[in-house]
């Protein structure tokens, strides 16, 4: 198989999985967006209300953080059971055992750019000004994308080994969600080394507040530290996918007897 008919049945397996899936109900393609919208509403009620955040911008903060980490951890979780959710298939042909994950990390790249358009139309009704430093999300994209792959291959090999992982697999999402800085600024810690250290070992904190530098603040991301997670994320890809090859096989019969 070439790359580009890998790549073509990939996107074609996404698309056929999105029509699927919106087919299941009444509002269809609209919970694209809808569903990122009431987790944010949800969070902005609990946080700036109930606990009352004191940022006058804390619903654009909340959203610059939270819709990026939410196309993170839904990727990684349900990509991570994309092969054993295929058993039967891989039980019938030979196929690449990437296929799977990537076509779940796929469909969910197609609803996020619906997201993102969402976001991108909410900073412009709040007046923030569109400029030259917003190119740099394209690499910001690029590297939380590369992210996503390797911890949703990673995540994949493990849950054919041990279905458990899946569940561990959650519960560290929800960790990440209150580590990484969704609801709090990291950079307003009262100790600055504190800062640095978060944004240097979690790299979904660093992304976020990259994101915000960018978005909000018109500001561009630490260049060395983004070079540092892409190169990190692309290493792990690389890694993965390979290892995903060489254990084609036991992946298939992990799959097939879990």
């Amino acid at each position: 198989m070439t790359l580009t008919e890998y790549f073509s049945l990939v996107n074609l397996q996404a698309r056929m999985a999105l029509k699927a899936d919106a087919s299941q109900y009444f509002l269809g393609y609209i919970w694209w967006i809808l569903e990122p919208l009431l987790y944010v509403g949800v969070f902005f009620v609990v946080f700036n209300i109930f606990l009352d955040a004191k940022r006058a911008d804390f619903l654009v903060f909340l959203m610059c953080g939270k819709l990026p980490f939410i196309w993170f951890s839904k990727s990684v979780s349900q990509a991570s059971s994309g092969i054993v959710a295929n058993a039967g298939l891989i039980g019938r042909i030979d196929v690449p055992k990437s296929l799977f994950p990537m076509a779940i990390i796929h469909q969910s790249l197609h609803k996020q750019v619906a997201v993102f358009a969402l976001l991108f139309a909410v900073l412009v009704l709040y007046d923030y000004q569109i400029g030259w430093v917003w190119l740099w999300l394209a690499p910001i994209v690029v590297v939380n994308y590369l992210l996503i792959v390797g911890c949703a291959f990673l995540g994949s090999i493990l849950v054919c080994f041990m279905r458990d992982f899946s569940m561990i697999i959650t519960l560290g999402m929800i960790f990440l969600m209150f580590t990484s800085g969704i609801f709090w600024d990291v950079r307003t810690l009262a100790d600055p080394q504190m800062t640095e250290l978060i944004l240097a070992l979690n790299p979904i904190a660093f992304l976020l507040d990259a994101y915000r530098q960018v978005l909000m603040y018109g500001q561009p991301p630490d260049v060395t530290l983004l070079t540092m997670v892409g190169l990190g994320s692309g290493l792990m890809v690389a890694v993965m996918l390979g290892t995903l090859r060489r254990w084609s096989k036991l992946l298939a019969l992990k799959a097939l007897t879990a």
